[in-house]
């Protein structure tokens, strides 16, 4: 029997293995993963450095562990050249594999932002184990960093080093914290307790050169400032990997486009993760992931089970001023509405029949995320 081959070795991956197992135990698997293979929280990597986790601590399970533990044939530092779409086979580096089914959870890369300057090519970006390790090195000889992005990851960052006493700077083109995710006065939240710990925020702008100074790197924005630092570090976002699809001839968006059943325009390939765009929507977070890989499981074990998503919350780590949000899309029609202040905000986006489509809940309202999250698409607002 011709194997399920997985690309990819992260989150989604892993969890659609595991959840395969537990209805089909038999079933050959096979994984191709571009790194070690092993197994670790990717959530962690921005919260990891105050917990003093190293780049092997930040591991859950060693590759060979975990390929045991599931039964599965595992390729690691192995890359794949071409997917053969009428052959059902896979070009790699460790020879030509076959697939019955094909599963993509090859997830996204760091967006690169072009900066003037002969140091430009030294800013770092944190994208997996091998990324952090470096990061990690590089913060050895380093008191202050500087962050390219204020949106979720870069403000978890933000957090992270500023706890463990770096000194950091902020800098992103938008009026304030998580501007895609929240209305302001929820992001200006994260303002004053982050200054607290130490971040210097810098909006309205960005990052126009870099070059080499005698301590870092002296920055130039495009407001005219200037600024000194250690280490750059771009938290400005991810773009889905979608190049091996388009070379394949799979239909791709934004993400490889997929159905509510995880299945491409090939009716014998599948996407789940960063990379997928599940019916034009790109999900990078870990319910959703979760979700959808105990679906596509189900599709795989030979019973088709679209993916549902239910209310899903995002934590964000911060843990100097906590937040929880339920995102809405950025064509959606309502209005926010401050439900509560105090220590935090508490904001519901309401529809046009005052129905709630989502919120967002900072300080000690970020506890309530789960209740909250069971009023959605109800009538709250008095």
């Amino acid at each position: 029997m011709k194997p399920i081959v997985v690309l990819g070795s992260g989150l989604a991956a892993y969890t659609l293995v595991r959840e395969l197992r537990k209805l089909d135990a038999q079933r050959p698997v096979t994984l191709l993963t571009r790194d070690s293979g092993d197994y670790y929280s990717k959530p962690m990597l921005s919260n990891g450095l105050a917990q003093q986790k190293t780049a092997a601590g930040l591991v859950l399970t060693p590759a060979a562990e975990i390929a045991a533990q599931l039964g599965l044939k595992l390729h690691a530092h192995c890359e794949v050249n071409a997917i053969n779409l009428a052959a059902h086979t896979i070009n790699t580096t460790v020879g030509t594999i076959e697939y019955e089914k094909l599963v993509l959870a090859i997830g996204a890369d760091p967006i690169r932002i072009p900066l003037e300057g002969e140091a430009s090519d030294r800013v770092l970006s944190v994208n997996g184990l091998d990324d952090y390790a470096r990061f990690r090195e590089a913060l050895t000889e380093a008191r202050s960093v500087a962050i390219m992005g204020g949106g979720l990851i870069g403000c978890e960052f933000a957090n992270d080093l500023a706890a463990a006493g770096y000194r950091v700077d902020v800098i992103d083109p938008g009026p304030y914290p998580l501007a895609s995710l929240m209305p302001e006065a929820a992001g200006r939240q994260l303002l004053e307790p982050l200054a607290a710990l130490g971040v210097n925020w810098h909006f309205g702008t960005s990052i126009k050169s870099m070059n080499s100074a005698p301590d870092g790197y002296q920055l130039a924005l495009n407001d005219g400032a200037a600024l000194q630092t250690n280490l750059v570090l771009s938290a400005v976002g991810l773009k889905p990997r979608i190049g091996l699809a388009q070379q394949a001839g799979l239909l791709t968006g934004r993400g490889i486009a997929v159905d509510s059943l995880l299945r491409s325009s090939d009716p014998d390939i599948f996407a789940l993760g960063d990379c997928a765009e599940i019916n034009g929507r790109v999900m990078p977070y870990v319910l959703p992931l979760m979700q959808s890989a105990r679906a596509l499981a189900h599709t795989l074990a030979g019973k088709e089970t679209p993916v549902d998503f239910p209310v899903m919350p995002v934590a964000v780590k911060t843990p100097a001023h906590p937040i929880a949000i339920v995102p809405v899309a950025r064509d959606a029609v309502g209005e926010w509405h401050t439900l509560d202040t105090g220590d935090g905000v508490k904001m519901g986006f309401f529809d046009g029949a005052n129905v709630l489509q989502g919120f967002v809940l900072t300080g000690r309202f970020a506890g309530e995320r789960n209740a909250l999250a069971k009023q959605v698409g109800h009538l709250l607002k008095a």
